[in-house]
């Protein structure tokens, strides 16, 4: 498994939280997929050979939140 923080600079709520963990958890590969709110971060652990970073980045963009590079 491989973890990463992934920064969101616009998390600001309970619903930026649902809606993130909501779109990456069911991805394919993805274990688990926490929002910190007050960190503004995203901790996720997935099975790189089901999971691209790629799709992870696609979802949490389809939900309107950018990822900082």
């Amino acid at each position: 498994m491989t973890q990463i923080t992934l920064s969101v600079p616009d998390i600001s709520c309970g619903h930026c939280k649902g809606s993130i963990e909501g779109a990456v958890t069911p991805l394919d590969g993805v274990e688990s997929a926490v929002v910190a709110i007050d960190e503004r971060n995203v901790a996720i652990e997935y099975d790189g050979s089901e999971a691209t970073m790629d799709a992870i980045v696609s979802a949490i963009d389809e939900q309107g939140y950018e990822v900082a590079v």
